[in-house]
């Protein structure tokens, strides 16, 4: 995926450093927005990245490499959005792309997001990680910073986990996002 003409960017200040999002707002406006309303009322001050997975400690299928972020405690400030699979907005899973978690088989909620490492085809519209096939709702890729996702894909993940599926995969000390706010170009 190519910087889009007219994205927004965001900045996630972390504590290993910052990274920076193109937002795909023409391609992915419900997922984008969602994404960009948890930035504009602040509620990625004070979240974190929680989560790493890679292929030594993924169950699912077929493996990916991400971590996940968002709020905290999990919960959803603002109501879910509809899925925009990559099958209607043309973005794939390709090294760097940020795309929503999924709470249901048809929404989707900036309250939590992943950014890939390497490519995850499983995650498009027609992969397998999904028992459905509708995959994920990808909706920006990272522009700067992709040494800081590297380095939280990097940490150590035998945290606590409140699900069998996700142990091994929740960082020791999660990577706290200090702030998160748009960027003028």
């Amino acid at each position: 995926m190519t910087r889009p003409a007219a994205a927004a960017f965001v900045v996630l200040e972390t504590s290993l450093g910052e990274i920076t999002v193109a937002v795909d707002e023409q391609r992915a406006p419900q997922s984008a927005g969602s994404f960009l309303a948890y930035v504009d009322n602040g509620f990625y001050d004070g979240a974190a990245f929680y989560r790493t997975v890679n292929p030594a400690n993924d169950k699912g299928s077929p493996i990916i490499s991400v971590i996940q972020g968002g709020v905290i405690d999990g919960e959803e400030r603002l109501e879910s959005v509809p899925l925009e699979t990559t099958m209607a907005t043309g973005i794939q899973h390709e090294d760097g792309v940020i795309s929503l978690a999924r709470g249901t088989p048809d929404s989707g909620s900036g309250a939590a997001f992943f950014i890939c490492i390497g490519a995850q085809p499983g995650l498009d519209f027609g992969g397998q990680r999904n028992p459905d096939g509708l995959g994920f709702a990808a909706f920006g890729r990272v522009v700067q910073g992709m040494e800081v996702v590297h380095a939280i894909h990097r940490q150590s993940a035998q945290g606590a986990s409140d699900s069998p599926y996700t142990e091994g995969q929740m960082l020791d000390e999660p990577v706290m996002i200090t702030r998160a706010y748009r960027k003028v170009p």
